[in-house]
């Protein structure tokens, strides 16, 4: 499944996630796989796009950040894959 990951920093300070993410890399959870990132560029924000088996899946990595981050998980398909669902009249 796909995710949408918002996390909001703490405080709107990047530093700390910078220098943990450095430190520590992602530290993603076991079948969770990172797919690709945006930063807001006022760098209060991340939008990333996360591949994991179920919400639940995600709940080990959001807890090794939730001291530096506030998360938004939403599931997302792809475009093609929502019409594909969409009945044609």
């Amino acid at each position: 499944m796909l995710f949408m990951v918002i996390e909001r920093f703490k405080g709107g300070d990047p530093k700390p996630i910078g220098d943990r993410f450095r430190r520590d890399g992602r530290m993603l959870s076991q079948g969770a796989v990172y797919q690709a990132s945006w930063v807001h560029a006022a760098g209060a924000r991340c939008f990333q796009i996360m591949d994991a088996p179920s919400f639940d899946s995600l709940n080990e990595w959001v807890h090794r950040w939730d001291d530096l981050v506030d998360f938004e998980i939403v599931p997302v398909l792809s475009s093609a894959e929502y019409w594909a669902t969409i009945p044609v009249e």
